[in-house]
């Protein structure tokens, strides 16, 4: 493989310009990226790369009709200084699910774990060690011919890199119920991790934002009624013993953090149950005490404990002295992540040089 990858190194890393005690989220790149082709039925032109700007044709079909997919994995490290993946090859079959939603080539799922590796062990020291902050990592596909009409593109380029950040959320969320606007319907795209799936979110979210809400809770798009996801995340509800979550249905994006949490909480014991829940449901609980908690769930927020939820003109307002599965599921992830507690699972990995690679600075 070492010899299918091209490498060109930075003469000098940035990350010496860097505060890690004060890391906005999303606006700090590293020093490389990984990038690759696709052209004539197969993927070639692999490279290990300084992060640089794109040449594209303003022709370019990504732009006009929406042939962009991502995914958004962490690093983290541990006290030794080892670089840990959490569950690389979930997101690699992930990627590969919404490239054949959107008619896009899949990317080979050995070479994208490949790629992680070698661009995390490269980045090694842009991993901030603070408790909740990561090394944010981004693969992503867009289409690449030059051309108007609606149809999928032929060719594709698909890029990794990476990003020091801190955590998503600093603090509990409150999340506004939103029955006007919808993110997706069974038979969309909404299970695919699709640009536009964001970009038709983001009114709602201003929306949301004016009446001093964090983020959008989504409704079904058929009823207006069964909760779907948060903007961000994945969400959970604790009413009395038991955990409730939606049931993947098409329309929700099956989260690998979700599917850690759901694997984590049975194996305690706990009561889980994945169904439709609906927003009646939960403003009842919320109003008779029964509803003990909410938290969402997601690689960005990991787990992101709900202060306050407004569906209309009602607001129920949670109690932190009931938190006791997101702060033990916080805690536990976190310290996965940071390889102080027995991984059982096998869900973190140390980054490798997969393609021995070496960095001349």
């Amino acid at each position: 493989m070492s010899q299918l990858v091209k490498f060109n190194s930075v003469s000098k890393s940035n990350v010496s310009n860097v505060d890690f005690n004060n890391i906005p989220f999303g606006k700090i790149f590293t020093d490389h990226m990984f990038v690759a082709d696709y052209f004539d039925g197969q993927w070639c032109n692999f490279e290990i790369c300084p992060v640089h700007k794109l040449e594209i044709h303003p022709g370019n079909l990504a732009w006009h009709y929406g042939q962009s997919i991502f995914e958004g994995m962490k690093a983290s490290i541990t006290k030794d200084r080892v670089p840990l993946l959490f569950r690389p090859e979930m997101h690699a079959k992930r990627l590969n699910f919404s490239a054949r939603r959107m008619c896009m080539p899949e990317f080979p799922e050995d070479i994208f774990i490949n790629a992680v590796h070698t661009l995390v062990n490269l980045e090694q020291n842009w991993i901030p060690p603070q408790k909740g902050s990561a090394l944010y990592i981004r693969p992503f596909m867009i289409a690449m011919d030059e051309a108007i009409g609606v149809r999928a593109s032929d060719t594709y380029k698909f890029i990794i890199f990476t990003m020091p950040v801190g955590p998503y959320y600093s603090k509990p969320v409150n999340l506004y119920a939103q029955d006007q606007y919808v993110r997706a319907v069974v038979g969309g795209v909404g299970e695919a991790k699709t640009a536009g799936n964001y970009a038709a979110s983001l009114y709602p979210a201003n929306i949301a934002k004016k009446e001093g809400y964090d983020q959008v809770m989504w409704l079904d798009g058929i009823h207006k009624k069964y909760v779907q996801e948060v903007g961000t995340m994945n969400i959970f509800f604790v009413i009395n013993d038991e955990v409730i979550t939606p049931n993947l249905d098409g329309a929700i994006l099956s989260g690998i953090t979700r599917d850690s949490v759901l694997k984590i909480l049975k194996d305690q014991g706990n009561k889980i149950i994945e169904r439709q829940i609906s927003i009646d449901e939960i403003m009842e609980a919320g109003k008779n005490g029964q509803l003990k908690e909410v938290f969402g769930t997601g690689t960005a927020a990991v787990i992101a404990q709900v202060d306050k939820i407004k569906y209309k003109d009602q607001i129920v307002q949670l109690d932190p002295a009931n938190w006791k599965y997101s702060t033990m599921l916080k805690n536990y992830i976190n310290d996965l992540r940071e390889g102080s507690v027995e991984d059982t699972y096998g869900w973190t990995v140390p980054a490798r040089n997969a393609f021995n690679v070496t960095k001349q600075l």
